[in-house]
């Protein structure tokens, strides 16, 4: 359940009542984690997994009630401003709009005080580049650093004093929304973790371009002279697309990161888990060999498949984080020896989707009964369509089979028979996709890979996160063992 999909007045999920409401949803319906996409700022298409940042937070999710109960708007204020009049998807040009003037309104009126500069002594490690990177993004037209005046890009000590100097009001702006937003969301995490449920967060194995951590890390990526990638990421062809997955992001230049121990990646992962609960890396395969297309390209066709850290970051992890770290490893797609390998060394849980499973043409790894336990199932995964649309969209064939393999009558519904399947297996987590739960068709889709249009914008209807609802999940997650055991025990 992304928490921009939550209910809200303000056309997009928040940290504010509706986040706590679902909390208790969660609770009364005996569930021990809640699962969600990350949470960092958005640009151009939306996607959360191309950030400006690897650490800040969204300003769209700060919640302005919370902010009226704080004195820093008033209702008038807010109620005046269009946040968008479809309750079941999200506006984002309406958001980009209208929302940062309200914040700005706020940040006029907030006084400093300990707590926050604390925060910023803190996090200076990455504020400080952010807070200064988003400052002079604005003043250069919302322009990509790579774009920016030679000085800037180049990071001569000289313009970024000058930078500071004149942009010093919009720094300190953008480090108040990430004050702000820190503290709502340890806020709705505590009450979480009270309710004995933890968050699964998510890690994008990559950051993005136009991003404050490439523009003041340019040595731990495979840039030229010009500071232009030499080579990018993506997925060959696949399933999803002829053409292969063209991400754009810059690549690591990992025989540099290995050099002072993988410390930039140690100081992320770090953060991510004082975050989250768990954290789930996204692309995992991506560790052992990552795909590299040549800058420039308009496909991902002609990429290579060239070595990653493998073990050795994993290593390094344990050294500077400490013992057994809980990651998800999000291990979908060709698998090669070599990635399952690593993926039983590292010890991590992989996962398994459903989906995945009713390929009629081959037997498959995601059948609950080829399963170990330890793995995460889910229905489906953020990039898939929901068990309804599958229905109605994939191969008729594939569709017989999970009727067949399921036990059940030709035409009648998937739904609950494919989340009974994961909650029965014997993987150790079984995680539900909320879409499914309150029965949406392809209209509950999140993103559909290889696409730029109409992701991300999924919102679920506040009447649909309800005490029936809550008990019949509740039923399920009993029947199969799954019950939250220190609630249940309480």
């Amino acid at each position: 359940m992304p928490v921009f999909s939550l209910p809200s007045r303000y056309g997009i999920g928040t940290f504010g009542k509706e986040a706590f409401r679902f909390v208790d949803f969660l609770e009364k319906a005996g569930q021990s984690y809640w699962q969600i996409l990350p949470i960092g700022p958005t640009s151009f298409g939306d996607s959360p997994y191309q950030s400006f940042s690897t650490y800040a937070g969204n300003p769209y999710f700060i919640d302005l009630d919370l902010l009226i109960s704080e004195g820093l708007l008033s209702e008038d204020e807010v109620s005046k401003v269009d946040f968008g009049s479809d309750p079941l998807s999200i506006d984002y040009g309406l958001l980009y709009q209208n929302r940062f003037p309200l914040l700005r309104l706020a940040f006029s009126r907030f006084e400093r005080t300990d707590e926050y500069r604390e925060f910023c002594r803190r996090n200076a490690y990455w504020l400080d580049d952010y807070s200064l990177y988003m400052a002079i993004k604005q003043r250069e037209g919302d322009k990509g650093w790579t774009e920016w005046p030679k000085a800037l890009r180049f990071r001569e000590e000289s313009a970024l004093a000058d930078a500071r100097e004149e942009l010093s009001s919009d720094i300190s702006f953008y480090k108040f929304l990430q004050f702000v937003f820190s503290r709502q969301w340890h806020s709705l995490k505590a009450y979480a973790n009270g309710k004995g449920i933890e968050i699964i967060g998510d890690i994008p194995i990559y950051v993005a371009l136009d991003s404050a951590d490439v523009w003041a890390n340019t040595e731990q990526f495979q840039l030229g002279r010009d500071l232009l990638p030499s080579s990018v990421a993506g997925c060959p062809p696949d399933a999803f697309s002829e053409d292969g997955q063209l991400w754009g992001n810059p690549l690591y230049d990992w025989a540099k990161m290995k050099k002072d121990g993988y410390e930039w990646w140690c100081r992320r992962m770090g953060y991510a888990l004082s975050v989250y609960d768990t954290v789930r890396i996204d692309h995992f395969r991506g560790l052992e060999s990552y795909y590299s297309i040549p800058y420039g390209d308009k496909t991902a066709k002609n990429g290579v498949w060239k070595k990653g850290p493998g073990m050795a970051l994993f290593k390094a992890f344990g050294e500077k984080l400490g013992g057994r770290l809980p990651l998800i490893a999000e291990d979908l797609g060709f698998l090669t020896d070599a990635v399952l390998s690593l993926l039983k060394k590292s010890g991590f849980p992989g996962m398994k989707v459903l989906q995945f499973a009713f390929d009629s043409r081959e037997e498959s790894d995601y059948l609950p009964h080829n399963y170990n336990s330890n793995c995460v199932v889910y229905t489906g995964t953020h990039d898939n369509d929901t068990i309804k649309g599958w229905t109605a969209s994939a191969p008729a064939e594939d569709v017989k089979f999970a009727y067949r393999y399921l036990g059940v009558a030709e035409g009648e519904s998937l739904v609950w028979p494919m989340m009974r399947a994961a909650l029965s297996s014997v993987a150790d987590t079984c995680i539900l996709m909320m879409p499914d739960l309150v029965s949406l068709g392809g209209e509950g889709r999140i993103n559909t890979p290889a696409t730029t249009e109409n992701n991300w914008r999924l919102r679920i209807g506040g009447d649909c996160i309800n005490d029936w609802l809550a008990n019949v999940l509740r039923e399920n997650t009993a029947l199969y063992g799954r019950l939250n055991i220190k609630k249940t025990e309480e």
